[in-house]
């Protein structure tokens, strides 16, 4: 997966500008998950997100419990500010957000 820049000046303490928990998506990154990413969207913590980029504004959701024919989540694609860190960082960490 290549990473675009981010806006803190240390892009290992900031999160992939696009990440996705699918392992089928090529925006998946096994490692940057382990390390717990936190997301803001909308000024709003969220736990909901199963992918987002930063640099285009949008994060998707799972639409319920709807599933597709392959078993997979529905997702809905929301527009809005977004900002991700790496919760294993502490009180203050490096946030990534569009600038």
């Amino acid at each position: 997966m290549s990473e675009e820049t981010n806006t803190a000046p240390e892009s290992g303490d900031v999160p992939p500008d696009h990440l996705s928990v699918n392992p089928r998506s090529p925006a998946f990154n096994a490692d940057a998950l382990q390390r717990g990413v936190g997301i803001k969207f909308k000024e709003r913590v969220r736990t909901d997100i199963e992918e987002y980029s930063i640099s285009e504004g949008w994060v998707r959701v799972q639409a319920g419990k709807t599933v597709d024919r392959k078993g997979q989540p529905l997702t809905i694609k929301l527009n809005g500010p977004v900002e991700a860190w790496f919760e294993d960082l502490g009180d203050e960490p490096p946030v990534a957000k569009k600038g």
